[in-house]
């Protein structure tokens, strides 16, 4: 299982359901590394996508208890419980599993994952959500980061992180 998010620098995720910044090359790597692939989110993350829609070329599954989601749109897959939802991803290949947020969804299943994709913004925000500081957690190590990218005035780079307690799982 893998886990991508954008992060400022305070670990910053979002403020009042929103992104803290849109940067077109970070959505295009997550719309890149996510196609054709499952994505995991919850239903204020699912509610946040443009029109409430499912994200094209992907499985979509949102983890939440409003069972009315299911009957606006039957291109998700609705699991009310984690143990609803863990028996659904066995259906698919770990690697091939995406969690995209938010902030309790990210928490639940961090140490579930095997990689974490972030987008590290060179820039504080006021944020309302935040994601756990992986430099600060012993079992994940930076294992890439791309050169500086600026898009604007903002500064951000690509890193990847994998999990040591997780590699054969």
């Amino acid at each position: 299982m893998n886990l991508i998010v954008a992060v400022d620098s305070n670990w910053g995720i979002g403020y009042k359901g929103k992104l803290l910044q849109s940067i077109p090359e970070d959505m295009k790597f997550f719309k890149q590394i996510t196609t054709d692939k499952v994505v995991v989110m919850g239903d204020i993350t699912f509610k946040s996508l443009p029109k409430q829609e499912p994200l094209k070329d992907r499985i979509n599954i949102v983890l939440s208890n409003e069972s009315s989601l299911n009957n606006k749109n039957k291109d998700i897959i609705i699991c009310s419980s984690l143990d609803q939802l863990f028996d659904q991803l066995k259906n698919y290949d770990s690697d091939d599993i995406f969690i995209i947020g938010g902030e309790s969804i990210y928490k639940q299943f961090l140490s579930y994952c095997k990689v974490v994709y972030i987008t590290k913004i060179k820039k504080q925000y006021k944020a309302d959500k935040y994601f756990p500081n992986l430099d600060n957690r012993f079992n994940w190590e930076l294992v890439s980061i791309s050169d500086l990218k600026v898009y604007k005035d903002i500064q951000f780079r690509f890193l990847k992180y994998v999990n040591i307690n997780n590699i054969n799982k």
